[in-house]
């Protein structure tokens, strides 16, 4: 089978096809022939090399989620799983594939509805966000900053918060068209990418002047050298809480700036999918599966791509061009 590899650490063009041996479900596995394959950030950051200390190396297979229908079953896995359409989660790898292997109870059923492309654009960026914001404290009537909306979580973050009856959603983006099109998805006020108002806001001169001085919870997406001066954007017991860090780590010293402001009793933490007990992941996914499919949550997809042409999926994302989600596809 075609299968994409991490040939060499670094940049996209680090990235091959080779030709693998088609896998076999182990016991508690299915076998699902590949209809679409989620791109993400992290894929990007295996792909670097930045992680080769926890282990990975090159010739690691990437991608962390696909969807299509189950062509065979493992020992101990219910039959009847074999011709059903799928999302699957793959862990740290193994998605770039024609043929992919998942434990049983990392697969979810999709919905009529709902296509491959659309599943793995929502699938992974709609349980961050969720859990996100939970994580956060976020209730409704309070000021959201989602930072770094752009991509698939952060369009999801937006969604869910202005679904949730935040009091104003900001975000910050790089131009006018992408401030345009995160108003469609519920901002309410588009700022650039230091956070001042205006910077992208895609309207009339003076349109996010009523943006907020402060916000109640910020959603980082972001992290690198200028996620402390997002504290300053913290209302009184505000919390700001890092999903992604798709531009990096913050300096050493971030937390100073945080001491620095210390009677406003701000919070500061990190957020990772992998806490989420998989019962809870699976409530909050069916859900967002079922939403999208009747139109009330909407993904997002920049392009979709063959699977062969994985390095311009890398360069686009390291090029800071997709907006939403690149999908592959075998």
């Amino acid at each position: 089978m075609k299968a994409v590899v991490i040939r060499t650490f670094g940049g996209p063009e680090g990235l091959a096809v080779v030709d693998l041996p088609a896998p076999l479900p182990a016991p508690g596995q299915v076998l699902i022939a590949t209809e679409a394959i989620g791109v993400g950030g992290v894929d990007a950051v295996l792909r670097s090399g930045a992680l080769a200390a926890y282990g990975f190396v090159e010739g690691h297979v990437p991608g962390s989620e696909v969807a299509g229908v189950v062509t065979a079953v493992g020992d101990g896995v219910d039959p009847s799983w074999v011709g059903r359409s799928v999302w699957a989660f793959t862990g740290t790898g193994g998605g770039y594939v024609e043929q992919a292997t998942a434990r049983v109870e990392e697969i979810l059923p999709l919905p009529a509805r709902l296509s491959a492309v659309d599943a793995v654009t929502l699938g992974g960026s709609g349980v961050v966000a969720h859990f996100g914001l939970a994580h956060a404290h976020f209730a409704p009537g309070e000021s959201v900053l989602v930072r770094g909306a752009a991509g698939s979580i952060g369009i999801m973050a937006v969604q869910l918060a202005a679904r949730g009856g935040a009091g104003a959603v900001a975000v910050t983006t790089s131009s006018a068209e992408r401030g345009e099109r995160l108003r469609e998805l519920g901002a309410t006020h588009v700022l650039d990418r230091s956070g001042e108002g205006g910077g992208g806001g895609g309207g009339a001169e003076g349109e996010d002047r009523g943006a907020p001085s402060g916000y109640d919870v910020i959603i980082d997406v972001v992290a690198g050298a200028s996620l402390p001066a997002f504290f300053d954007r913290l209302n009184p017991n505000g919390r700001m809480v890092v999903v992604g860090a798709v531009a990096g780590q913050p300096p050493a010293d971030f937390g100073t700036r945080m001491m620095a402001a210390f009677q406003k009793s701000m919070s500061f933490a990190t957020f990772s999918a992998a806490t989420v007990p998989g019962s809870a992941g699976r409530a909050v996914r069916t859900e967002q599966f079922a939403a999208a499919s009747r139109g009330e949550l909407r993904t997002v997809v920049h392009e979709v791509l063959p699977l062969e042409r994985a390095v311009l999926a890398h360069r686009k994302m390291a090029a800071g061009e997709v907006f939403g989600r690149i999908v592959l596809t075998p």
